[in-house]
């Protein structure tokens, strides 16, 4: 939720200028996608030991590590060793590790090697996955020439494409049609994050999750009116969901190759979302949303509808 703060103040210009659909700036190559491939990842889920750079480090020694990558609510993220990164908590969600799998057995898309799926018997999850040497996009950046940010945006181009090639499994879900994770869909009865059949299912769940606060009833109804008006027509598409500079690294020793980190909240989500929430978390500290429609497909219309929902119940 740390990437839906402070963005609001954006919108009064971007509405001013943009009024109905807009085209994009860059079209991107179109693929025609696959079929969704039927997902075989079973929890627990354990790589063969041969392919393993180590052996796997037990929960004691994952609690006693001290190298804290990320640590937010129940949820924490320890290195243990040169080899292994371990995310854990009470209220992770084992379908990013899921989808991680799913994108390494299905692209080519440079993600962490997953090795181990597992629940203890404390009810907490764990991912332990490959450890990536290098720095992320966060805090290189501003460093980089505008020909080495060419670089980079040219591979995130490739990848997106590929995930674009992905076929859903039907509608608007995650793995297995399994529910949307991202934040604008989670209540506590979870009856607002699908799946969904069609872009209508999802945009009324979205009012639904509107109207679960007082202060959004009339809101709520206005989306209600507009949005089929304005949100239409945009098929369920492969999407990370959450596309910062912190969750995209460059891999050391080699200048050339970014690894994707952080597939949280990965599913099939309408096409403009990709667009929408990497603008979105943009921040606009620097010149790295100038650089974002080389690689996305823009939506900025849709971006303006999905900020201020965003701002508002996410």
């Amino acid at each position: 939720m740390g990437r839906y703060w402070n963005q609001f103040r954006f919108l009064p210009s971007l509405f001013s200028s943009v009024v109905g659909r807009a085209g994009s700036c860059l079209r991107l190559r179109k693929h025609r996608p696959q079929s969704c491939p039927t997902p075989f990842i079973p929890v627990p889920y354990y790589v063969p030991t041969i392919a393993l750079p180590a052996p796997l480090p037990s929960i004691v020694e994952i609690e006693a590590s001290t190298e804290i990558l990320r640590e937010r609510s129940t949820v924490k993220v320890v290195a243990i060793g040169s080899h292994y990164v371990v995310k854990y908590g009470e209220t992770l969600n084992l379908e990013e590790g899921r989808m991680m799998v799913f994108i390494a057995q299905h692209t080519q898309i440079p993600v962490p090697r997953v090795y181990a799926l597992f629940r203890d018997g404390k009810d907490r999850s764990f991912i332990v996955m490959e450890r990536i040497h290098g720095q992320t996009l966060k805090e290189t950046w501003h460093t980089f020439a505008d020909h080495k940010k060419e670089l980079i945006v040219m591979q995130l181009r490739h990848c997106i494409r590929q995930l674009r090639k992905v076929g859903s499994p039907g509608g608007y879900c995650g793995l297995d049609q399994k529910p949307l994770l991202d934040d604008i869909f989670w209540t506590p009865e979870q009856d607002c994050n699908g799946p969904f059949d069609t872009e209508a299912d999802l945009n009324a769940a979205i009012v639904r999750k509107c109207r679960t606060s007082e202060a959004l009833k009339h809101k709520a109804e206005f989306y209600n009116l507009v949005f089929p008006e304005v949100l239409v027509g945009h098929q369920p598409v492969l999407t990370h969901g959450d596309l910062q500079k912190k969750n995209i690294m460059i891999r050391t020793g080699d200048e050339n190759q970014v690894v994707i980190l952080d597939w949280e909240v990965a599913g099939w989500y309408p096409t403009y979302w990709e667009y929408a929430s990497t603008i979105f978390a943009a921040w606009f500290e620097d010149d790295w949303y100038r650089w974002i429609p080389q690689f996305l497909e823009t939506f900025p219309n849709e971006y303006a509808w999905y900020a201020m929902v965003a701002q508002e119940i996410a």
